[in-house]
């Protein structure tokens, strides 16, 4: 990325496990000119070049599968030992792009186009200062950081050019492929760093089973951040039993808005949901015909002003739709419903495009997976809906034990009922033996939904 940005060239990010369809999709979509890959997916690669024309440079970068080069590719090291060692002619520009593909967990990955200028601010966390003395002056955290999600995530990328713009440092653990509890914590304890950055339970489960069974001096860690999904209340709780002088973050944003809103919670009466109301951040009303006060009763969108992304590459429609224009304000409104309480704290109700519609109620998948986490037995949930003749649709939830555990169906709802009123309940409970999410964590509805598609009687 760093040398896209330098080259200006607009940068893109493709998800490792994609197969051949859905990669051509990306890269047409994407229009791209150059590929950047890694020997072990140039498979995939070669399967779908034959129908990508604008394709015209391609780099591979070795790796332990030791494929060879593909044809008419140059290796990565070649083709940076061949470069002109002098400094380019050309200046950076604010103007140049910057593109983040959603996750399309719930339909087809959007490229989101950024500004750079916007990007580095809104989404790296990058300085406002006029002059590069000005930056430096500011640079001068000491962060010492992990970062547990995959790099192609924007979780991932954003939090390390966070971490760079303010003068902190990157250690990447040595087993990547696959999330590997034991040599995370063995980086932060050898290494003794002050910052983990996780995405929602589906990271902090794992974490938090290792050290249920070894013990590591992690008293140099000082903060964990929770991007991309939520961290559940209960493990909070675990980690701040197993932690109890670390912070916890959750941190909520979107490739649509960049960094939106945060919740710390530290020591006793940890909480999921509800953030306070940051400077940029407002919740317009259902129509998005108007910014909401706080105490409206109303449940409107969590919506974002300022340096905002310019839009969806090749599609104006839901740009006009995700970018509206309320009183001349230009806002994002990724999607998220909330309502903003007379405190100024904002109440997360989830994504509206997990909702399920069932007997005339709007029912978040989020809500309820959150409360049926609350078992102690659960390990994983994702909640989806099916049809149902009585209902129009209805919730299930598939859920995921926890080793040599066990629960019923009742005995969940009976959990979550302490948490959510009984609509909301899940008619029905598959159990599976993993849950399908991607590589950052996040749960992918569309499988979700296939789970569950056979309608109930």
């Amino acid at each position: 990325m760093l040398g896209a940005f330098k080259a200006r060239v607009a940068p893109f990010n493709v998800n490792y496990r994609y197969v051949a369809e859905e990669l051509q999709y990306l890269l047409t979509d994407a229009q791209a000119t150059a590929v950047v890959v890694h020997s072990r997916f140039t498979p995939t690669l070669a399967d779908v070049l034959p129908r990508l024309p604008l394709v015209k440079v391609i780099l591979q970068v070795p790796d332990s599968s030791d494929l060879p080069l593909l044809p008419g590719a140059v290796w990565y090291e070649d083709a940076l030992a061949a470069a002109s060692p002098d400094k380019p002619t050309w200046r950076c520009s604010a103007d140049d792009l910057y593109i983040l593909y959603t996750g399309g967990t719930t339909g087809m990955p959007k490229g989101v186009l950024w500004r750079n200028g916007d990007a580095n601010v809104e989404c790296f966390g990058g300085s406002r200062a006029e002059t590069l003395d000005g930056v430096l002056t500011e640079a001068t955290g000491a962060l010492r950081a992990l970062l547990a999600p995959p790099f192609m995530h924007g979780a991932g990328h954003w939090m390390c050019f966070r971490t760079w713009n303010n003068g902190g440092s990157i250690f990447i653990q040595q087993h990547v492929e696959h999330l590997d509890p034991h040599d995370i914590w063995g980086t932060i304890e050898r290494d003794r760093l002050n910052f983990l950055l996780i995405v929602g339970d589906a990271f902090g489960r794992p974490l938090l089973d290792e050290l249920e069974h070894h013990t590591y001096d992690l008293s140099s860690l000082t903060v964990l951040l929770s991007g991309g999904a939520a961290l559940s209340a209960p493990l909070k709780e675990e980690f701040l039993r197993h932690l109890p002088t670390v912070m916890i973050v959750d941190g909520l944003g979107s490739s649509e808005a960049g960094g939106q809103v945060s919740h710390v919670s530290a020591g006793a009466g940890a909480t999921t949901g509800t953030f306070p109301l940051g400077v940029g951040n407002h919740v317009l009303s259902a129509d998005l015909d108007r910014v909401l006060a706080p105490g409206d009763p109303e449940l409107g969108w969590l919506c974002k002003s300022g340096g905002l992304a310019l839009g969806y590459l090749g599609d104006p429609d839901k740009t006009a739709h995700t970018y509206p224009v309320v009183d001349g304000v230009r806002y994002a409104v990724p999607g998220d419903r909330a309502r903003l309480r007379i405190d100024g704290v904002v109440e997360l109700h989830g994504r509206d495009s997990a909702t399920i519609n069932s007997g005339g109620e709007k029912i978040f998948a989020e809500e309820v997976e959150a409360a049926i986490k609350t078992h102690p037995a659960v390990y994983d949930c994702v909640v989806a809906g099916r049809p149902s003749e009585q209902w129009g649709s209805e919730v299930v939830a598939i859920v995921r034990l926890r080793d040599g555990r066990s629960a019923t169906t009742e005995e969940l709802r009976r959990a979550a009922e302490q948490h959510i009123a009984r609509f909301k309940l899940p008619k029905a409970v598959v159990f599976v033996p993993e849950i399908l999410r991607s590589p950052a964590g996040k749960a992918d509805y569309r499988w979700a939904k296939q789970m569950v598609a056979q309608p109930a009687p």
